[in-house]
């Protein structure tokens, strides 16, 4: 027993930046809660709150190898965007509209071409930083401007509609209450594998994982939060489509990120890159393929801000970058590489959602908006900073 606190006081010392965020996300609900006299944590605005990470989400998820590796990718936002105004356009203009009940072979489309146009892109940046050795920092900064000449190119300075009833249920969708259930219980199910299967491979290589006590807690208290939710938005019209997929996503890469090579290697490269180079890791192999991953989430992001907005328009995916890499660093996600998960960045994410939607049910300012969300980056930069210096 006392062995077991012993290494609980480690783990909590070691990932205190972690539960200080889970602390900061109480906080501002409970503050926000207080301020607008419940409405905040009421079905439709906590359905509403989750439903507008999403999009965030999804590029912070992928943010996380990318910052891991030492790396940055500034083109996110755009590439997102891009993807957006590519899906409009294919909504509005391919010729399955022709077709009769056309909408299925329509939505299938967009929803290929868009991730397929994410990936192709990140494979060009992650080829140029990989193995052509020009900063990340350089590399997704042109991106970024080339992607923004794309959004004018393809829109023509107009408001493309993407609205087609089917289409537009990938973003606006609700899961009957019976299926919110399932998907809950399958996620759990999951994460359960997942944890044996990395407890199997830390011992197989001769690490030593967590006590199982401290792993069943860390369970027990996922899935709490994961019915507690699941309960709530059933109040209002369930499960929101675009949540279960975000949830599946970062289930998936959570995996990826702590039981497949590709993971591994990533918090190898970040955390000591010529210790890696000398152990065998191909360094340039593996930041391509942690590129690659980022395009797939960037299309995949696209697909669900044309869904979500109904339109590609020229300020499409404007600032979501910074709102990605702010909620990875919030996440607990190192400036420095080496360190970050993947629940961090959806906690992050959450905080950022948290604060926008609790401002704006006060009316606070837009103006007065950035200027906190810019404090808040700051602050928690420098808190990284400060804890991996004294680590």
């Amino acid at each position: 027993m006392s062995s077991t606190m012993s290494y609980l006081k480690q783990q909590l010392k070691k990932n205190f930046q972690t539960y200080a965020i889970i602390l900061a996300m109480v906080v501002i609900w409970i503050l926000f809660s207080f301020l607008t006299e419940g409405r905040y944590i009421g079905p439709q605005n906590i359905s509403n709150l989750f439903r507008q990470m999403v999009i965030t989400s999804f590029l912070a998820v992928g943010m996380v190898l990318i910052m891991v590796t030492g790396n940055i990718d500034l083109s996110v936002g755009k590439l997102a965007g891009f993807v957006s105004v590519i899906v409009a356009r294919f909504q509005a203009d391919i010729w399955f509209n022709y077709i009769p009940n056309h909408e299925l072979l329509t939505t299938a489309f967009s929803v290929l071409i868009g991730i397929g146009v994410g990936t192709v892109f990140e494979i060009i940046q992650g080829y140029l930083t990989a193995y052509l050795n020009i900063p990340a920092f350089i590399v997704t900064l042109g991106g970024s401007w080339v992607l923004s000449g794309g959004i004018l190119i393809i829109t023509e300075g107009k408001t493309i509609p993407a609205n087609q009833p089917l289409f537009s249920v990938i973003a606006q969708g609700y899961l009957s209450p019976t299926v919110g259930w399932v998907v809950s219980a399958l996620i759990i199910l999951f994460s359960i594998f997942s944890m044996l299967k990395s407890r199997r491979n830390k011992i197989k290589y001769g690490f030593k994982p967590l006590p199982m006590v401290l792993e069943v807690i860390r369970l027990v208290a996922l899935s709490v939060l994961i019915a507690i939710y699941v309960a709530i938005v059933n109040r209002y019209n369930g499960v929101q489509i675009p949540v279960m997929l975000l949830a599946v996503t970062a289930v998936v890469m959570s995996y990826v990120s702590t039981n497949t090579p590709v993971g591994r290697y990533a918090y190898a490269i970040g955390g000591n890159r010529e210790a890696a180079r000398l152990s065998g890791v191909n360094i340039n192999k593996n930041v391509f393929k942690i590129f690659v991953l980022m395009g797939l989430m960037c299309g995949i992001s696209g697909v669900v801000l044309a869904s979500y907005v109904g339109y590609g328009t020229i300020a499409a995916g404007q600032g979501y970058e910074l709102d990605a890499i702010a909620s990875t660093v919030l996440g607990g996600t190192s400036t420095l590489g080496g360190v970050g998960t993947i629940f961090g960045a959806i906690i992050g994410s959450l905080i950022m959602a948290s604060l926008t939607s609790g401002l704006q049910m006060m009316n606070v300012p837009a103006a007065w908006q950035y200027v906190l969300k810019g404090i808040v980056l700051v602050v928690a930069v420098y808190a990284d900073v400060y804890l991996k210096k004294n680590r």
